[in-house]
């Protein structure tokens, strides 16, 4: 397995998990609102200041976004590219976000996967605050109770990263599912850390929601590799269930995207797919069956 070497200390605990309880909320994006504006209203209206959320179809124009890269110095082990703002905007095929608090306010942090008016279709971090809604988009949320995200600076990354905190009520609202919300920090195995919050809260079975990190490149089960030293993706199925033999084992699905925007999409392999950055994942236990 491959590390990236960070500017700072690692810093303990490597996966840190908290417990809460989410409830499931569908809605419609409002065209016409910055995607981080037209994901905020619906949920500050139900209550919650923190979500995980995946997102389907829908339009952006404009849209601007920014991909993986090296980092210019050495302040960083990794860095974001210039902008990009395609000519026409993008019809949005998916698209994961964790809301959260930064300095007090709402932020919005998203990856995705879209088709830019040329046919190109690319994936990589939205800049969600200027990427404007040209048609309605489905959404579907889970909203936070007993825990929130909050980013903080980062002495380990020297970047500001969500990252879990415990929260009032701790009480589950009605019709709300237990769930851990996860930061995993860099060079732990991703499906290997989701193994371990698992055993941690008592699940034998769960399921990712909204969930999105970057990767040191990436390792899929059928063979394929992405040699980057970074990678940002969306993760687009698995969990953890027993296996053939009773023991429980994390799966990851995902689609992520290379320092060129290029898209690939597969399952991880476990034990072999490092985190870069940080990794911000929300498990939903699932009843046994």
């Amino acid at each position: 397995m491959t590390f990236l070497a960070q500017p700072g200390p690692a810093l303990l605990p490597r996966v840190d998990s908290v417990p809460g309880h989410a409830r499931s909320l569908a809605f419609t994006l409002e065209s016409g609102l910055s995607l981080q504006e037209a994901v905020i209203r619906p949920l500050r209206a139900a209550g919650f200041a923190s979500a995980t959320v995946e997102l389907e179809g829908g339009a952006l124009a404009p849209f601007t976004y920014v991909l993986p890269a090296h980092s210019p110095d050495t302040s960083h082990a990794a860095w974001y590219s210039d902008t990009h703002a395609p000519a026409g905007g993008a019809r949005l095929e998916r698209a994961c976000a964790t809301l959260g608090l930064r300095e007090g306010q709402p932020s919005l942090h998203c990856h995705a996967v879209w088709i830019e008016a040329d046919g190109t279709r690319r994936a990589g971090h939205v800049l969600t605050e200027r990427s404007i809604l040209a048609a309605p988009m489905a959404a579907r949320a889970w909203g936070l109770s007993g825990v929130a995200f909050q980013a903080a600076p980062d002495a380990e990354t020297n970047f500001t990263l969500f990252h879990p905190v415990p929260q009032e009520p701790a009480a589950p609202l009605p019709g709300a599912a237990r769930i851990a919300a996860l930061r995993i920090r860099p060079n732990e195995d991703v499906t290997e850390a989701l193994e371990a919050a698992c055993r941690r809260h008592g699940f034998a079975r769960a399921v990712p929601r909204g969930s999105i990190g970057s990767l040191v490149g990436a390792r899929f089960t059928d063979g394929r590799v992405v040699e980057d030293i970074a990678t940002e993706l969306l993760v687009t199925g698995g969990g953890l269930a027993p296996d053939a033999a009773g023991v429980p084992r994390g799966t990851l699905a995902v689609a992520l995207a290379d320092m060129r925007g290029q898209v690939h999409e597969g399952w991880l392999l476990r034990g072999r797919n490092p985190v870069c950055i940080t990794f911000e994942l929300l498990l939903e236990e699932l009843p046994p069956g």
